[in-house]
């Protein structure tokens, strides 16, 4: 199943708390209930003022449900289409 790349922007988000983080979770773990196994929140990067999420779903369109759904913003959605590191240069 594909994998996409969520950009978000949240202003102050790096200065969430821990409370703050657990509440946006469960918000969207919510959703994610709603909608079915197919679509599934891998991780999230938090960042000064943005989010950067991990997401296998079907589809882009799932994504951007999920988004509309949880009030969360979807600003970029990005499928994966290959993943390297440093073993790459091997």
């Amino acid at each position: 199943m594909p994998r996409y790349v969520i950009e978000r922007t949240l202003p102050g988000a790096g200065k969430m708390t821990e409370r703050d983080l657990k509440a946006l979770s469960i918000k969207s773990c919510n959703v994610l209930r709603e909608l079915g196994p197919d679509i599934n929140w891998v991780e999230s990067f938090v960042t000064d003022d943005k989010l950067y999420c991990i997401y296998v779903a079907p589809n882009a369109e799932m994504i951007r449900e999920h988004a509309s759904k949880g009030g969360f913003p979807a600003d970029s959605v990005a499928q994966v289409r290959a993943v390297i590191g440093p073993v790459t240069a091997e």
